[in-house]
């Protein structure tokens, strides 16, 4: 296949990597919801999932690619992805051990950091749409997450409230989280929704920028307009005294 097929398959399978790297944020609770067998196995077989996409994503482009440097400083984001995943189901289930936290909390920040990657195509002003949609979806879903998961949240709306004020970085006090898992969505929900909240503001300053850019080239493009029909009379003129003929004495 050809360098340029080889980019363009890799442009169209982002967006699927995309959704697989978004499957280790429930695995990664699933595992801390409880000792109850249904969830050990739902996060299982998402970390799998993960594993088994990531694995043939990067077998597919180093058989395009081939064996060397460019290829490792272009995607160790999706290596180390899929080595997590691996080293996920080797770990048990909720108790892990001071050094297995780290780990995780490691692996979490490199999800984050490819989330972002795969989201810096909205970063332009005409991306504004899916950015807001980016995040209702991200408050949406974290408030499911503090309702499943935090014992004093009793309501959904309750749940979208601590989410938001979690995101946000304010942290009223009204609702706290209380449990081990709760905290860990609550560090992930401050993580992803500052950076949500920063591509928001960012890309509504865009617009506001790019509209004062398109008004400067505007008035630019008048005011050489202008010069330069200026500079052809001058010519006009000159030509006109070059071919009239001298007064005499």
């Amino acid at each position: 296949m050809a360098p340029n097929a080889t980019g363009w398959w890799e442009q169209r399978l982002d967006w699927v990597m995309f959704a697989a790297v978004l499957l280790t944020i429930p695995a990664f609770y699933l595992e801390l919801a409880g000792p109850e067998p249904i969830w050990q196995r739902a996060g299982t077989a998402l970390y799998v999932v993960v594993f088994l996409t990531f694995a043939s994503y990067l077998a597919w482009l180093w058989r395009r690619v081939g064996n060397n440097r460019a290829f490792f400083a272009r995607h160790w984001l999706d290596v180390v992805i899929a080595t997590g995943a691996a080293l996920s189901l080797t770990g048990s289930y909720g108790n892990w051990p001071s050094a297995e936290w780290i780990l995780r909390l490691g692996f979490v920040a490199v999800v984050l950091a490819r989330i972002l990657l795969s989201l810096r195509i909205l970063f332009s002003p005409h991306g504004i749409v899916y950015v807001l949609a980016l995040g209702a979806a991200t408050l949406g879903f974290a408030g499911a997450g503090f309702y499943w998961l935090e014992p004093t949240v009793h309501s959904y709306a309750d749940g979208l409230w601590l989410a938001f004020v979690s995101g946000a970085t304010v942290g009223y006090g009204d609702f706290v989280p209380t449990t081990p898992a709760s905290r860990m969505f609550a560090v992930f929900m401050v993580l992803l929704g500052y950076a949500v909240l920063s591509m928001v503001t960012a890309t509504i300053a865009a617009i506001f920028i790019g509209e004062d850019e398109k008004a400067m080239r505007r008035e630019l493009h008048g005011d050489i307009k202008k010069l330069r029909e200026e500079v052809a009379a001058l010519r006009d003129e000159l030509r006109g005294d070059r071919h009239r003929p001298p007064r005499s004495r």
